[in-house]
């Protein structure tokens, strides 16, 4: 979810707006520090999760609206004794009110957003807390438009879709088959996009480095090719192909023939999906991949957060005017 636009456009409808913040999380608790929602006098966006929790935590947020703007309130729940959740974990929640005068604020602060992520120190609880906003966004690319193809990206669509917060799966689709006739009269989820090409593989040459790709097309001659020339891209963050042991077998030979960097062709995921999970029915299958790229996508976040420079609040922002 973009914040910071949320927040804009529900104070120029409504004139003031909350946002509900988790700070910190000590031990078991429904969702994670840096979980959001916007709380307006007549609805949400986003969720910090937790059923009573969360019922609290609008209404806490409904009064602040009705109250003169002040700094945030910081309060700290402790799920058990508190709230008769049995989480049994403690967590802290700021909640802020903006107004029409915190407007030019707000709108920095969506452009800053739109243009991409980043990162804010001390904003709310100097020095140390941070805060990541706008989203990271990779690209998967899935080739193959068949039943499972077509099984996977409704396993997606309620993963990757931010209409009611951030995406639990925060990727691109670029879904790709030779075949036209896949995608007649096919309405795709948002965040997907059809590509019909006559030579599939001469897309991968131009996919973004950190893309994921994903085969699974008609033809297994077309599906040692795609993959062939994914391994040969060193900076693509997961490979994976539709297959039995036996395929992965014969693949992995011709590879092997080919000279392909030993690294790259371990690192092919094949069969793809959980693999405890045995099923053969599409649904399944796609059940399976989307559990495993949720798991890949968050080692990936986890590496590219910990990489990321640190933006100083007020050093490169500014403070918010009351």
């Amino acid at each position: 979810m973009l914040i910071w636009a949320s927040l804009l456009q529900s104070v120029d409808r409504m004139e003031r707006a909350a946002l509900v913040s988790v700070v910190r999380v000590f031990g078991s608790a429904p969702r994670e520090a840096g979980a959001r929602m916007v709380v307006t006098a007549d609805e949400t966006i986003g969720t910090i999760g937790g059923g009573c929790l969360e019922w609290r935590a609008i209404r806490t947020a409904r009064r602040r609206l009705s109250e003169a703007a002040g700094e945030a309130l910081l309060q700290t729940r402790i799920l058990g004794p508190d709230l008769g959740q049995c989480c049994g974990g403690r967590i802290e929640i700021a909640t802020e009110v903006f107004g029409v005068a915190d407007r030019p604020f707000l709108a920095g602060m969506a452009a800053r957003e739109a243009a991409g992520s980043f990162t804010l120190t001390g904003r709310i609880v100097a020095p140390d807390f941070v805060e990541h906003f706008g989203e990271r966004r990779d690209r998967l690319y899935l080739f193959g438009a068949g039943h499972v193809g077509r099984a996977v990206i409704a396993a997606l669509s309620p993963l990757i879709d931010t209409a009611q917060g951030a995406a639990a799966l925060p990727l691109e689709v670029m879904w790709a088959d030779s075949r036209a006739e896949c995608f007649a009269g096919r309405a795709l989820p948002p965040a997907v996009t059809a590509l019909c090409c006559e030579d599939p593989v001469s897309l991968i040459e131009n996919v973004e480095p950190g893309s994921f790709v994903l085969i699974m097309t008609h033809s297994h001659a077309l599906d040692y090719e795609l993959t062939a020339a994914a391994l040969r891209r060193p900076d693509l963050a997961y490979v994976g192909l539709i297959g039995s042991g036996t395929k992965r077998a014969r693949f992995l030979h011709r590879l092997r023939e080919e000279r392909i960097d030993p690294a790259r062709i371990d690192s092919l995921v094949c069969p793809i999906g959980l693999t405890a999970i045995r099923s053969k029915h599409p649904a399944a299958i796609a059940a399976a991949i989307a559990a495993q790229l949720l798991l890949r996508a968050e080692e990936v976040q986890t590496a590219a957060t910990r990489g990321d420079s640190i933006i100083r609040f007020k050093q490169q922002v500014g403070e918010r005017s009351r």
